[in-house]
């Protein structure tokens, strides 16, 4: 609700036209008493002492009220792995103070009823007047006392609690007391970010406006503002009220006025009135000629000032609402907005608010979000079973950014919807106030029950919510849930289909299985749905830990998980690779994220994705996903501008069946643009080059695009790249580039010389798969041996480790161990190891086949000097040392263990082969000199007999 505040010389200085209108902030020092055995109510504490003191608006955290952490913390949210509460590994951080890694710790923890109170002077010239108490955002239900007698109570997670105190407040000294309850009171579902420790913290408190504001006994109740784009004209809908048996007449006066700089006001609309209801809606149409209209590239405002005056000329009651000129619409399987196709590119914001751990009610805080999402190529947000406040909203719509919004639920994990109970009546009532409070908006473009439904009904239930809202609302378009159900309902559906990793699949989804390639997209699925088809919570992949962040928690809760986390990095000898292992799984995870939204923008009829994520998400056992931590910012290993080449409104992409050749093969890549900016081009040229590692143009070329549409697979054409004149094993870039403009992209590929003979590359090296006597003692005395164990490590050594070529999806501990265990390889570009195989620090798709043939070797009962040639980052909940190939010394000889699959098929995996090829070299120089002394009884004891070969983990 937005309310005009006049000031004292503005009234004097016309006091027949003022605004019977006043505010008086509550801000400041209110009186505390905690409740937490739930006797206030029966004492009477509305008029007990209460012997505490905080500021509010705030939380009882950053007040410093409440009770340490404890292993009893009645938290709210699911623990899916309870390891924590038994396993020795934990044991020392279960002793106080306790340290948790599931989520953030808060540094001070309180569930239950506080009373909250304080002395309030109401003006004599309040007499008469409607007085109303705002409070803007509260965690969870509030019961308030004026002068000893109950005024009601609210529930709400969306949108203010507002009391009508008129009959009980008086000129002069009042007392206000206020008891909030932050207890879970509805089962909206534990995990609901609305309410759950796993994000923005279960606080208890009163946020954001805290006021009394007062007003004539006939006023205007509520204005809400329906554009019609065809009639150059709003339909306002004005909910009026007055006191019972009362006949009113007067006017209400409508003006409209641009918001942009040097915008123009509109003529004003009066429309006589009689009332003789208490409660009256009118809908008078006011013109907007020439209108601006709202979008992405130009979020157009305006404002509507609504007065209702009497027949004196007396202005009783006056609201301004922000609205846009815009419509949302669908055309065939495309989101629309004012009739023109747009793709939403869109992140998932879970009420992540590590200072505060409650949503800010201020702009700037939202401000940083919004400008940093832009800035990474997103137009959009989805709130994930949350609303936020008002302040994100206003942000949303001067910077251009599509919201879309849920009911506090996530009816799901014990709860369901479609049972007809109070779960059901809270979903109607929320989405009620959250139309009521934020329909203005023209960011506020689409709307859902909540996340991922449970329940045997959940159909019909929400079949009938989407139709009773698009019929009461048509400012936007509804689903059902995130998610699922696609049912014929929906104005558009979320599914979790359409992504490269999709739960459950583990090392067989088609990020991790099959032929690198840029070519797959999502058509096979997408096929048969009539309705846009927007893909949920794609990515979810991982990085390793950054424990520079730890020092950045300094609100109300602590990064205690990061610190076991590093604890257990150190406690096993590897603390000096944590910048290692976040640069490389970052690496990693950009080129995930990479694919999954160049396989949605690769999709005809496609309506867009929403990430998980572009930040972190600290709850759920830790979900290191974004290449933002939760505070928005950098970690450091991708760019603003990076992601703009495959997110943006204009992507350019490239076709590729493989991206690793023999330099006997030609390179075909089909090019294509997805365009969705803000009209249509035409003359453009397409630059394409081929660089060497060294960023030299190695061979280039144009394409000439006489036009494009908004639209995907718009084609640019084809080329083709003999590949004969690369005779060196080297990792090469396709560049290609929209002439005239900052857009641009590429991808990387491999050429492997034809015809190499691996095995030839011997030499003197012996090449074995078991450590047999007659191995070691050629070993012990002086041979240099490679063994490849492939398939023979021990369960307990290496074998129960999933390694996977892309990283980790969520995390292991909320998917109960969900493949890939590992976040990408680490290794020494330079070692001369890799003289002939290039590689980077980090993996890319050369490495898909080889750990998609690999096991890895735990080395944690090895020195912890020992360090792998080529290192799986593995799980920070297990933070094992991992290995692909290690070296060491073994009596006179030297020992090369790598247990990839170099054996297998080589003619058809090159870089298998040309691995191979590279280490055998290496192992044949002078440089192969391990510093390392090796334990043959204790490398034996890594690997099966080769009677006994068991069937590798990675294997697939």
């Amino acid at each position: 609700m937005l309310l005009l505040v006049f000031s004292i010389g503005s009234w004097l200085a016309n006091p027949t036209q003022a605004v019977s209108q006043n505010k008086l902030s509550l801000a400041g020092e209110w009186q505390l008493r905690l409740d937490p055995d739930n006797l206030g109510l029966r004492e009477h504490w509305w008029q007990a002492a209460y012997p505490d003191r905080v500021k509010l608006p705030g939380s009882l955290t950053e007040n410093g009220k409440g009770n340490d952490v404890t292993l009893q913390t009645p938290w709210v949210g699911d623990v899916i792995d309870s390891t924590y509460f038994f396993a020795d590994s934990y044991k020392k951080y279960r002793e106080n103070p306790i340290k948790i890694p599931f989520w953030l710790k808060p540094v001070k923890y309180y569930a239950g009823p506080a009373w909250y109170r304080r002395q309030v002077d109401v003006p004599a010239n309040w007499a008469k007047k409607r007085v109303t108490l705002n409070l803007e955002r509260c965690h969870w239900e509030t019961m308030v006392y004026v002068n000893g007698q109950y005024c009601g109570t609210r529930n709400s997670l969306v949108a203010p609690h507002q009391f009508d105190l008129t009959k009980y407040l008086r000129p002069g000294s009042n007392t206000i007391a206020i008891r909030v309850d932050n207890r879970y009171k509805i089962h909206v579902g534990p995990n609901s970010h609305s309410v759950a420790d796993h994000t923005q913290t279960n606080w208890n408190g009163l946020v954001g406006d805290l006021s009394l504001t007062a007003e004539a006994l006939t006023y205007i109740d509520d204005v809400q503002v329906f554009p019609n784009l065809a009639a150059r004209a709003i339909k306002v809908a004005l909910s009026l009220h007055q006191p019972r048996r009362q006949t009113f007449r007067g006017k209400i006066i409508l003006q409209a006025r641009s918001r942009q700089k040097g915008g123009a006001v509109l003529p004003e609309l009066e429309q006589p009135v009689r009332l003789t209801a208490e409660e009256t809606t009118i809908t008078p149409t006011y013109a907007v000629a020439n209108p601006q209209l709202w979008d992405e590239f130009n979020p157009n405002l305006y404002s509507l000032t609504a007065r209702l005056v009497d027949e004196q000329g007396q202005l009783l009651s006056e609201k301004e609402v922000a609205f846009g000129m815009r419509e949302m619409s669908t055309i065939g399987t495309r989101l629309a907005i004012n009739g023109r196709p747009i793709f939403l590119r869109g992140d998932v914001e879970c009420a992540t608010f590590p200072l505060t751990g409650y949503p800010p009610t201020t702009e700037p805080y939202w401000e940083k979000i919004m400008k940093t999402a832009r800035q990474y190529g997103l137009n959009h947000l989805r709130f994930h079973s949350w609303c936020p406040p008002e302040a994100a909203f206003d942000v949303a719509d001067r910077l251009g950014v599509y919201l879309y919004v849920e009911s506090p639920l996530w009816a799901n994990q014990s709860s369901a919807v479609g049972t007809g109970g109070v779960v059901d009546d809270f979903i109607y009532q929320e989405s009620e106030r959250i139309l009521k409070a934020y329909g203005n908006h023209p960011s506020f473009c689409m709307m859902s029950y909540g996340n991922e439904p449970a329940g045997p009904d959940q159909n019909e239930f929400l079949g009938r919510w989407v139709d009773h809202f698009k019929q009461k609302d048509s400012r936007r378009l509804y689903t059902s849930g995130a998610g699922w159900p696609m049912i014929p309902e929906n104005q558009f559906h979320i599914h979790s289909d359409a992504r490269i990793q999709r739960w459950g699949e583990g090392v067989k989804s088609i990020i991790n299985q099959g032929t690198p390639r840029t070519s797959y997209d999502w058509r096979e699925i997408t096929k048969t749905s009539t309705a846009p088809y927007v893909s949920h919570e794609i990515g979810q992949w991982c990085v390793y830990p950054n424990f520079k962040e730890i020092a950045k928690y300094t609100g109300v809760v602590r990064a205690t998980n990061f610190e076991i986390f590093r604890e257990t990095l150190e406690a096993a000898g590897m603390g000096d690779q944590a910048e290692a292992f976040l640069h490389s799984s970052g690496r990693l995870q950009t080129l995930c994220y990479k694919a999954d939204m160049e396989a949605a923008l690769r999709t005809p009829g496609f309506a867009g994705f929403q990430l998980l994520g572009l930040h972190d998400f600290p709850g759920q056992g830790t979900a290191l996903v974004g290449a933002l931590d939760v505070f928005w910012d950098s970690k450091g290993y991708t760019t603003p501008e990076e992601y703009r080449t495959f997110c943006g409104p204009t992507v350019l992409l490239a076709r590729m069946d493989k991206l690793l050749y023999e330099n006997n093969e030609t390179l075909r890549a089909a090019l294509e643009m997805a365009h969705f900016g803000a009209g249509e081009l035409t003359n453009q040229t397409v630059v394409w080059q081929v660089l060497d590692a060294a960023g030299k143009v190695k061979r280039s070329g144009s394409l000439a695009k006489d036009k494009v549409v908004l639209d995907n697979l718009q084609s640019i054409g084809n080329i083709q790249i003999p590949l004969a004149g690369f005779k060196k094993p080297e990792m090469l870039t396709l560049k290609v580039m929209l002439k005239g403009t900052d857009i641009t992209n590429s991808w990387n590929f491999w050429v492997y010389p034809a015809g190499v003979d691996a095995d030839a590359a011997a030499g003197k090296v012996i090449v074995a798969h078991t450590l047999t006597p007659d191995v070691v003692n050629q070993l012990q005395n002086g041979a240099n041996v490679l063994l490849l164990p492939y398939g023979h490590v021990k369960k307990g050594k290496g074998a129960e480790v999933e390694i996977g070529f892309s990283s980790v999806f969520w995390n292991t501990s909320w998917t109960k161990g969900q493949a890939p265990h590992t976040l990408g390889l680490v290794c020494n570009p330079a070692h001369p190891l890799f003289a002939a195989f290039p590689t980077e620090a980090s993996s890319n798709y050369q490495w898909q086949d080889l750990v998609s043939h690999s096991q890895t070797i735990i080395l944690n009962e090895f020195p912890k000097n020992l360090r792998p040639l080529i290192q799986p980052i593995d799980t920070w909940f297990e933070n094992r040392r991992l290995s692909l190939a290690f070296e060491g010394r073994v009596g006179k000889g030297k020992l090369m263990i790598c247990s990839v699959d170099l054996e297998t098929d080589l003619a058809r995996r090159p870089s298998a082969r040309q691995l191979k090829y590279s280490l055998l070299t290496y192992m044949n120089s002078n440089r192969f000199q391990p510093a390392s002394e090796l334990n043959i009884d204790q490398v034996k004891n890594l690997f099966q007999e080769e009677t006994s070969m068991i069937v590798p983990a990675g294997n697939h």
